[in-house]
C-alpha cells in the first residue's frame, strides 16, 4: 500500500514523539521527585541547625515532654546507640486525614545534659506526590499540544510547500502525448521544484518531438506503400490469369497474393490511426446504426462459413447517429471481425443494441484478455491468429475521437465488449 510523503513523515515524527514521550515521562518524574527529597532533606537539615542553635543549650531533660507537645514534627525520642546523622522514609498514621502517610525522617544524635538523645524531624512527602503529579500532567499536556501543534504546522506548511510540486504531477498525470499539447508548468519559487519542472519540460519536449517523427514516417511510409502495393496485387493477379502457368507456380502467387493483401490492410489501418491521430477534419452525417450493423453482419455470416460462426443481431431500439460514417463502420467491422477470429467451430456472435449502448458477445476458448494488451497495437492474444494487432487500437482510437466509452469483460467463455454513446 502506497502513502503520500507527507503522511510518511508525519509517521516518523509520531513514532519519534512516542519514543521520546516514552523515555522523557518517567525520566522527568523521577528527576522531579529526587529535587523534591533533595529539598527535603535540606529542609530537615535545616530544621536540625535551627534547634542546635536556638533551641539546644537551653533545653533541660524535664522541657522534653512539654517540647514534645508542641511541636509535630521535630521530636525529643530517648537515644540509643546512635553515632551519626540518618535520613529515611516512613509511614506515620494521621488521624485528621485517617489513613497512613509517608515521610521523609531525620534521626541525628543529640546531648541534653550530658545525656544522649535523638532529635527525630520529619516531614509529609504525601502533598509533595499530588504537587509532583501536578506537575508531571502539566508536562503532559504540554507535550500534547505541542504535537498537535506541530502537526497542523507541518500539515498546512508541508501542503502549502508541495503544492507546486502537485501541480506539475496533475499536469504530467493529464498529458497525453498525441494530444499534441504541452502541458504548463508553473515556476516555483523553491529551486528543487524547478529543477523538476524543467527536467519535465525538457523530457516531455524530447518525447513530442520524438512522437511526431515517428507518426511523420509511419505516415509518409503509409502513403509512399499505397502505389506499388496497389501495382504489386494488379501485376499478381495479372499473372495468375495467364494460361501458361502451372498449378504449383498458381499456388505460389496465391500464397503471395495474400501477404499483399494483409500489407495492404496494414497499411490502410497505419493511415486510419495516422489521421485520428492528427486529429484530421472527418466529414460528419447522420444516420442509421441499425442499417450499418445489418449490412455487417450480412457480410460477415457469409464470411464465416467456414467456422459455422452465427451472428445475431437484436435491436432492441435504432440509434441515431451524427458523426463520421466511415469512421463508424470501421469501429464495428473490427469489432465484428475480431468476435469472428477469437470464436470456436459452430460458435456465435450477437449483437444487441438498445437505447444507450451496444454489446457485442461472441463465445471462445481463449482466455480473457489483459487489461496491459486489450488495446494495444500489434498486441495479439495468440501468436497464431490472423490480422495485424491493430483492429482493437483502431476501435479504441475512434471511440476516443468521438468520446465513446468501450469497456469489456470476460465470464462463462464469452468475450463482451460494450459501447456506451
Amino acid at each position: 500500500m502506497t502513502r503520500k510523503l507527507l503522511h510518511k513523515t508525519q509517521r516518523i515524527y509520531l513514532i519519534y514523539f512516542v519514543i521520546i514521550f516514552i523515555v522523557t515521562a518517567p525520566l522527568f518524574y523521577l528527576i522531579i521527585y529526587q529535587m523534591y527529597i533533595s529539598n527535603a532533606d535540606e529542609s530537615l537539615r535545616l530544621r536540625e541547625y535551627e534547634f542546635r542553635k536556638n533551641n539546644l543549650s537551653s533545653l533541660r531533660k524535664t522541657d522534653i515532654t512539654t517540647w514534645n507537645k508542641y511541636n509535630s514534627n521535630i521530636k525529643i525520642v530517648e537515644g540509643y546507640n546512635l553515632k551519626k546523622d540518618s535520613l529515611f522514609y516512613a509511614y506515620y498514621y494521621e488521624t485528621q486525614e485517617n489513613e497512613t502517610e509517608l515521610y521523609r525522617e531525620l534521626n541525628t544524635p543529640i546531648t541534653i545534659e550530658n545525656t544522649p538523645f535523638i532529635l527525630s524531624a520529619k516531614t509529609n512527602l504525601v502533598e509533595s506526590e499530588d504537587l509532583i503529579m501536578s506537575i508531571a500532567i502539566l508536562f503532559i499536556i504540554i507535550i500534547i499540544l505541542l504535537l498537535i501543534g506541530l502537526f497542523f504546522i507541518n500539515k498546512l506548511l508541508s501542503k502549502k510547500l508541495w503544492q507546486p510540486f502537485y501541480q506539475t504531477l496533475q499536469q504530467i498525470e493529464n498529458f497525453e502525448i498525441d494530444k499534441h499539447k504541452k502541458p504548463i508548468i508553473n515556476n516555483s519559487d523553491t529551486e528543487e521544484f524547478n529543477r523538476l519542472n524543467k527536467g519535465v519540460e525538457i523530457l516531455i519536449s524530447r518525447n513530442i518531438d520524438i512522437y511526431e517523427n515517428q507518426r511523420e514516417f509511419i505516415d509518409n511510409a503509409a502513403h509512399e506503400l499505397q502505389t506499388p502495393l496497389a501495382v504489386f496485387r494488379s501485376k499478381l493477379d495479372l499473372l495468375i490469369q495467364r494460361d501458361d502457368i502451372t498449378q504449383g507456380q498458381a499456388e505460389i502467387i496465391s500464397s503471395v497474393t495474400q501477404n499483399i493483401n494483409k500489407l495492404i490492410k496494414l497499411n490502410k489501418n497505419l493511415l486510419i490511426l495516422s489521421k485520428i491521430d492528427r486529429h484530421q477534419q472527418f466529414e460528419v452525417e447522420e444516420f442509421s446504426l441499425k442499417e450499418i450493423l445489418e449490412k455487417q453482419v450480412k457480410f460477415f455470416n457469409g464470411q464465416a462459413n467456414s467456422k459455422q460462426i452465427n451472428f445475431i443481431l437484436k435491436v432492441d431500439k435504432d440509434i441515431i447517429l451524427n458523426t463520421n460514417k466511415n469512421l463508424t463502420e470501421i469501429l464495428f467491422s473490427n469489432l465484428l471481425l475480431n468476435a469472428m477470429q477469437h470464436n470456436i467451430e459452430k460458435g456465435s456472435v450477437i449483437i444487441e443494441l438498445n437505447k444507450k449502448n451496444i454489446n457485442i458477445s461472441n463465445t471462445s476458448d481463449n482466455p480473457k484478455i489483459s487489461k496491459e494488451n486489450l488495446f494495444n497495437q500489434f498486441a495479439k492474444s495468440n501468436n497464431n491468429q490472423q490480422g495485424n494487432g491493430l483492429g482493437l487500437a483502431i476501435v479504441k482510437k475512434i471511440a476516443i475521437l468521438h468520446k465513446w466509452q468501450i469497456l469489456y469483460s470476460f465470464s462463462e467463455n464469452t468475450h463482451k465488449f460494450s459501447i456506451q454513446f
